[in-house]
């Protein structure tokens, strides 16, 4: 065999192995979103293993989501729990999910009210500040949370902050 071709095979095998990666996500303890295993979460620059937060960079986040009840007002609660200990996230804690809510085809936008049994994207963003500090282990605490405080849905990811 020649080089060329061998090497071919592994750079399609290597691609075929990253491209299929998904991000590892976590169900919030106590949380009973059914929903939840069907749930796709995908991050940015986040495959199997540890997210890794550069710095000074923008992280997407985009998920599928379904109530099963309607939903009148949605927020976002987003932290790093570093040690047990939650901080949030500046910028995208305590911010309206409703502004970041897309039809099931993930580009016509929509906002709250949300009906429940339809199938809708949420998506946001948020950017790794300098100031954060260089962590090696982290768990990312994400939760669209209603009105009375309950989530709607709510993942973990583990994760690092890294330069």
């Amino acid at each position: 065999m020649n080089v060329q071709f061998i090497t071919a095979v592994l750079i399609s095998f290597f691609v075929i192995i990253l491209s299929t990666e998904a991000t590892v996500v976590r169900k919030c303890q106590g949380n009973n979103y059914k929903q939840l295993s069907d749930v796709d979460v995908t991050i940015s620059n986040c495959k199997k293993g540890r997210c890794r937060l550069r710095k000074n960079t923008k992280v997407s986040i985009q998920m599928n989501i379904q109530p099963d009840h309607d939903v009148k007002k949605l927020r976002t609660s987003v932290s790093a729990v570093i040690l047990g200990v939650p901080l949030p996230f500046i910028g995208v804690d305590g911010t309206s999910a409703c502004n970041n809510l897309y039809e099931e085809d993930g580009v016509t936008k929509t906002q709250c009210p949300l009906k429940a049994g339809q199938k809708y994207v949420y998506k946001n963003a948020f950017d790794v500040l300098p100031v954060y500090p260089t962590i090696a282990a982290l768990d990312v605490h994400w939760a669209l949370t209603e009105s009375d405080n309950k989530d709607l849905v709510c993942f973990e990811i583990p994760a690092k902050i890294t330069t």
